[in-house]
């Protein structure tokens, strides 16, 4: 019997979402259905967006987020953004409890519990709380020592060399 797993792709560096989206596509390979549930990031077009709509119906990705917060000339009201992550966490409750999903990917997670958007609580309750056989991949900066401690699998991307800290615009089909 398969065991689901609980993977963290965390660290400073790039590559947490292209890691995930990674076993994402890997996992449609094999006819399993993958939920990628944006916490963060919005609806924006983008070439995982365009891809999913390939791969309908094994990959889904849904966003509930308002962009960046506190950074990058963010002025909604912490409130709204803390309402949207409650919303993207009840998504995700469904998709997990739902048993048809066989991954399902919390995307910059990590980011709204380390921004007091979500209670690590929350988060916990949910994870524990899976069925026994759905992988579940959390994504995003600074992730929680009992998330940490909790998963299965940990990875942390460092930054090194990024083209942004040289003045380059994110790039279509690699940053976005």
């Amino acid at each position: 019997m398969q065991k689901g797993l609980v993977i963290v792709f965390t660290g400073n560096g790039k590559g947490k979402t292209s890691a995930a989206l990674g076993v994402a596509l890997r996992s449609c390979g094999h006819r399993m259905h993958v939920s990628v549930v944006h916490f963060i990031k919005t609806a924006a077009v983008s070439g995982e967006e365009r891809a999913a709509e390939r791969l309908r119906p094994e990959l889904e990705i849904i966003s509930f987020g308002r962009g960046f917060v506190k950074q990058m000339g963010d002025n909604l009201p912490f409130a709204e953004h803390q309402r949207a992550a409650a919303e993207a966490l009840a998504a995700a409750r469904q998709r997990i409890s739902s048993g048809f999903w066989d991954v399902v990917i919390l995307d910059e997670i990590n980011n709204a519990v380390s921004l007091d958007l979500l209670g690590i609580g929350e988060v916990l309750d949910l994870l524990r709380s899976r069925p026994p056989r759905l992988h579940v991949i959390l994504t995003g900066r600074d992730a929680h020592p009992d998330i940490i401690a909790l998963a299965d699998m940990v990875t942390e991307m460092n930054d090194i060399k990024h083209p942004f800290a040289r003045g380059l615009p994110a790039q279509e089909g690699i940053d976005y």
